[in-house]
């Protein structure tokens, strides 16, 4: 596809739709929107302009003009993305939804909030907890990701194994569509099925399909009681192979997270704190929640029984908040930790079935001592997401490039053999779309260029991202 330049043209129409303040041009303005949280400078590239619009009809107008001018357009939320996702890697127009950061409605009697895609996760879990309510989407990047980004990606995150990813909190969506048009689709309706599910169409479509400009979330009771435990074992095999015993023992655990030796160590480095049981092989983390103390008293003592019964080496019950807090900063702070191992890395987002994980950590552990590389891994154990990843450490431009292809190749071959994907949770973006297309079939590619096509015909939505089209 060949794509205009954005002229001087383009950017003076750009500040009459959104007025000259929310338009970028100068580099050190625009540098920030370069990036994501990846962190190889393969995956950066400068947009010609950055707009910050602050309603759906501006982006309306934006759209409409990309269209005309057939500029590209890639739709950004907080950038905490690890897959280039929001990154223009076909320059033209980054469209920052920063501004567009408003929680318009709390419902306590249907149960739903209803809010702009720039509201950070976070702010989105303290209103609802306000209400005596829970929002249960929880990635580890709450704090600082977009609500928007999350339902770009589909994002998953620590409570998935008992809540769900973030489609299952989704009801309703306003998009404005490839051709400008604003369209509403679902909303407090607990029950639709009228028409194609285009809500869940866009759930996980990473801007290429349109922009979400309004988001109608499920909110449900806030749980009375919440237990965690902190589970150390000896070795990474022996921790990951209690999971689907603890999955299959008749409880739902609220999460269900794992830490190899090299993640704890990387945490404890972060944090510059000594966490329990540091130097221990695996840890695995599980909190519990329900309407009753009793019932979750019994659940969390099932689960820890079955640990000590398959190789525990102790089970710490934390049973209240500053020590939930402190457990859980460990593991929240992966990605930010692995940089005190290596600023440059790549971080891995597979997905195998449970009952695979521990073949794929086998695999990983072979592949590591293989390159002669560091792969540590945590994860989400309870649904078989597993983010390993891949250290530069000392490593100059050459010797990194080629050990990753090396390892990406052969991991990825075993995680389709066992079954698997590539991505659980942070999508495809720019990073892994070649990857995708050497593992899907050429009529799923169909498909997906079918839909594509039919939404984006001038392929101006994002483009280079989950799909590489010719």
């Amino acid at each position: 596809m060949q794509y205009n330049k954005v002229n001087d043209g383009i950017i003076e129409e750009l500040k009459t739709i959104v007025g000259a303040a929310n338009v970028l041009t100068e580099h050190e303005k625009m540098e920030m929107y370069a990036r994501d949280e990846v962190s190889d400078q393969l995956w950066e590239k400068m947009p010609e302009v950055v707009v910050k619009p602050e309603n759906a009809l501006q982006i309306s107008e934006i759209v409409k003009l990309a269209n005309r001018e057939l500029v590209p357009i890639t739709p950004r939320g907080g950038g905490t993305g690890l897959a280039a996702g929001a990154v223009p890697m076909i320059g033209g127009i980054v469209l920052s939804l920063e501004k567009m950061n408003r929680i318009l409605e709390v419902d306590t009697e249907n149960l739903f909030m209803v809010v702009e895609p720039g509201v950070t996760t976070g702010e989105v879990q303290k209103t609802a907890r306000e209400h005596g309510l829970l929002y249960a989407g929880d990635p580890c990047s709450a704090d600082s990701s977009f609500i928007g980004g999350n339902v770009a990606t589909n994002a998953g995150g620590n409570k998935a194994v008992k809540y769900g990813v973030t489609t299952r909190h989704i009801y309703g969506l306003e998009i404005v569509m490839p051709n400008g048009d604003i369209v509403t689709f679902g909303g407090k309706n607990v029950k639709d099925v009228t028409g194609y599910d285009i809500v869940h169409l866009i759930v996980g479509s990473e801007g290429t399909l349109g922009i979400v400009t309004k988001i109608w979330l499920k909110l449900m009771p806030l749980p009375k009681y919440v237990a965690d435990l902190l589970i150390p074992f000896a070795d990474m095999q022996t921790a990951i192979k209690v999971v689907p015993k603890i999955m299959t023992a008749g409880i739902i655990p609220t999460c269900l997270e794992f830490m190899d030796s090299l993640s704890i160590k990387a945490a404890e480095m972060y944090l510059n704190k000594k966490l329990p049981y540091s130097d221990a092989g695996a840890y695995i983390i599980c909190e519990v929640d329900g309407t009753s103390e009793t019932q979750v008293q019994d659940d969390y003592e099932t689960i820890g029984k079955l640990c000590q019964e398959n190789g525990a080496l102790e089970v710490f019950v934390a049973d209240n908040k500053s020590t939930q807090e402190r457990i859980w900063k460990a593991r929240k702070s992966y990605a930010e930790a692995i940089r005190m191992l290596s600023p440059v890395y790549c971080m891995e987002d597979i997905v195998v079935p449970v009952s695979e994980i521990p073949k794929c950590l086998e695999a990983i552990e072979r592949i590591s001592k293989k390159y002669d590389c560091k792969i540590p891994s945590c994860g989400h154990a309870g649904d078989g997401n597993i983010h390993a990843t891949i250290l530069r450490e000392g490593r100059d431009d050459h010797a990194w490039h080629e050990l990753k292809d090396n390892v990406l190749r052969e991991l990825y071959e075993v995680v389709y053999q066992l079954g698997g994907n590539l991505s659980g949770e942070h999508g495809i973006g720019a990073k892994r779309a070649e990857a995708m297309h050497k593992h899907m079939t050429e009529a799923q590619l169909n498909v997906l260029r079918s839909i594509k096509k039919a939404l984006d015909p001038n392929n101006i939505m994002n483009p280079g991202k989950v799909l590489v089209l010719q």
